[in-house]
């Protein structure tokens, strides 16, 4: 019998609406923030902008496995950068990052999966 970790479906998933402390995707609705990747959507901690750093990133940085090129980070109602020590990391990994406010963030995730582009996305809840 094969067990999945709390807090992941996987698959490529579009976002299918979002608002009220959470997503909806895959058919299931989700409390909180998420990282969706092309393995699959996880529960994500960052509550905050300021709460994004290299641990809550860390499935990407992991050797980068899943071939990630674009990362979009949905910051929440309004637009926060990330710290330039996390961008320069992201640039590292060879990965292009965007940050918008989280329901700019879901649109543009959305337009990606359907160009069936290797993105990922990390969305504060709203």
């Amino acid at each position: 019998m094969t067990t999945r970790p709390q807090g992941f479906v996987p698959g490529r998933h579009k976002i299918e609406s979002y608002g009220e402390g959470g997503f909806r995707f895959a058919e299931m609705s989700h409390r909180g923030s998420i990282f969706a990747l092309p393995s699959g959507v996880y529960a994500a901690a960052p509550a905050r902008p300021e709460d994004i750093d290299q641990d809550a990133l860390a499935r990407l940085f992991d050797d980068n496995k899943e071939g990630v090129e674009y990362l979009i980070v949905g910051t929440g109602e309004h637009l926060s950068p990330l710290p330039s020590h996390l961008r320069a990391k992201l640039r590292e990994a060879g990965v292009a990052c965007e940050t918008m406010a989280t329901g700019a963030a879901v649109r543009t995730y959305n337009m990606l999966i359907d160009e069936n582009r290797r993105v990922a996305a990390l969305l504060i809840a709203v």
